[in-house]
């Protein structure tokens, strides 16, 4: 590291700067000496709002390309990008509005039966198609029961490099694995230009950054992209984003959007997608197609709340010691916990109270205070 820190360096060439405005990571920005600092990044977003410190920590926007403008020239694929409403069934909204943990919200709005109906839905029908689909789904618990009724791979923080490598090469290669699901270790870090399906379960609340990039795993230009953009109308890609509806999930699948719609692209809402969904999965005898089956998976999402919050910390530790980007934060631990009122007016038995520690003082002087 001395070696790096001691030398001046002609470049310093940046690949996903977004993330330089972290805090370890402008530390890098400031130690290392460099007359010309160049960054690159697909999606130039943050949440916390600190993009625009990028203006002084490596300097003005160069160039941005148009992503519309690549796909009509062939260099990226034609997708078509729909949002599925989903309703709530009746079990399901009653434990919603019941429901005071947002977690166990988040929970019940993910296992939605009708998601899981139209995803059995999508999945079939692209299969025959013989695209290759990648199933999303940030929450581990509900991932796990998706892979084991579409009996496909599973992908996540703790399956082994080994597995995971095995899975994703006979993905790429053969036809014998058309299906992944994958949790959020997918948004990055992974090239699977043979897909060009995704199906969306959940994801991280209003993150436009992790919708752009799981947009990103099915934007590599396909066989049949011609060049000269001249079926540039014909859609070779399809991205869906399944929403829960009237519930929570809807005003963030709005909030992910913005980044994609300033980028041109257009969202078609679907409503009419579960109806049939419904109907084949009584016709095909499929998992969750009678109300006693939606019965007994709210009763099972209901006792896994417990165990919930522990697979989610596993799956995050995990990535963060797999992906670099979360390195710094290997460590840390954050524990939510439930406020009230009462705590802050002093009804819990608290009180606030104002401490000055005083002005510092040279010991002479304060020897001849004492006097």
């Amino acid at each position: 590291m001395d070696i790096i820190t001691s030398r001046e360096w002609g470049l310093l060439l940046m690949d996903e700067v977004h993330v330089v405005p972290a805090k370890m990571f402008r530390r890098v920005v400031g130690s290392v000496k460099a007359h010309c600092r160049l960054g690159l990044t697909a999606t130039l977003v943050r949440e916390d709002d600190l993009i625009s410190d990028l203006n002084f920590l490596i300097g003005p926007k160069l160039y941005e390309a148009n992503w519309m403008d690549l796909t009509t020239q062939g260099y990226l694929a034609n997708v078509q990008c729909v949002e599925i409403w989903c309703p709530m069934t009746g079990p399901f909204m009653k434990e919603y509005l019941m429901a005071s943990n947002a977690r166990l919200k988040q929970l019940l709005y993910v296992m939605n039966p009708s998601k899981i109906r139209a995803v059995q839905f999508l999945v079939k029908f692209h299969e025959e198609r013989g695209d290759k689909i990648i199933v999303f789904s940030d929450l581990v618990y509900s991932l796990k029961l998706y892979a084991e009724m579409l009996k496909k791979p599973l992908i996540y923080g703790e399956t082994p490099e080994r597995e995971r490598a095995a899975i994703l090469g006979t993905f790429r290669a053969t036809d014998a694995i058309r299906t992944i699901c994958i949790s959020k270790v997918g948004d990055t870090s992974i090239d699977l230009p043979e897909a060009n399906v995704v199906v969306q379960v959940s994801s991280h609340f209003g993150s436009r950054r992790q919708e752009a990039q799981r947009l990103g795993r099915i934007l590599r230009p396909k066989s049949y992209t011609q060049q000269d953009g001249s079926n540039r109308n014909t859609f070779n890609a399809f991205f869906y984003t399944l929403v829960s509806s009237d519930t929570q999930e809807m005003f963030y699948s709005a909030k992910r959007q913005q980044f994609l719609i300033d980028q041109g692209y257009t969202f078609k809402v679907v409503t009419n997608l579960c109806e049939k969904a419904d109907a084949q999965a009584l016709e095909s005898g499929f998992n969750f197609s009678t109300p006693e089956h939606d019965r007994k998976l709210l009763r099972t999402v209901l006792t896994a709340e417990t165990s919930l919050e522990k697979e989610q910390r596993d799956e995050d530790n995990a990535i963060r010691k797999n992906n670099p980007d979360g390195a710094a934060l290997s460590d840390a631990k954050v524990k939510r916990i439930a406020g009230s009122m009462a705590t802050l007016s002093g009804g819990s038995g608290m009180r606030y109270r104002e401490i000055s520690s005083g002005s510092k003082k040279h010991p002479l002087f304060r020897k001849r205070q004492r006097r």
